[in-house]
């Protein structure tokens, strides 16, 4: 039996992201499960490029992607169901964030997207690709 579902949704790309939402709630539904969505805003802090941004463009993007996010559950699933949605913002690798949060949230299924790869993923590895090897809970690819 599934408790809790959490969804992953890059909120840079609503448009590819939504039938991940959709299918998310679904298997949520299955079991009345607790649904989660995430969205991971990049860390710059750790890079080069860190050294440019202060720590109010990090909350000012953290802040930006709370509210897309909520916009995107929203506008896929309803108000209702979105009350009773958790939103997770992390701030960091996407793939680290995504597992850090299935672990603190004891996540029975995390439902995630793949896109096709560009050819840096062929080398690296996609988030997705990631998530899959390294979790503890079963994870459901939406194509």
């Amino acid at each position: 039996m599934t408790r809790t579902v959490l969804c992953a949704i890059d909120i840079n790309r609503p448009d590819e992201e939504a039938h991940v939402l959709e299918m998310a709630k679904k298997m949520a539904d299955l079991d009345n499960a607790q649904l989660d969505v995430i969205t991971v805003v990049p860390d710059f802090g750790a890079t080069v490029v860190g050294a440019y941004f202060q720590d109010h463009h990090v909350k000012t993007a953290r802040d930006g992607a709370a509210q897309a996010l909520n916009d995107l559950v929203i506008g896929k699933i309803g108000a209702e169901a979105n009350d009773k949605v958790r939103h997770i913002v992390a701030v960091g690798n996407a793939y680290e964030e995504v597992l850090k949060a299935a672990e603190l949230s004891k996540a029975d299924l995390i439902v995630i997207g793949a896109h096709r790869p560009d050819f840096k993923d062929y080398l690296l590895g996609p988030n997705a690709a990631r998530v899959v090897r390294h979790s503890n809970c079963s994870v459901f690819v939406v194509r």
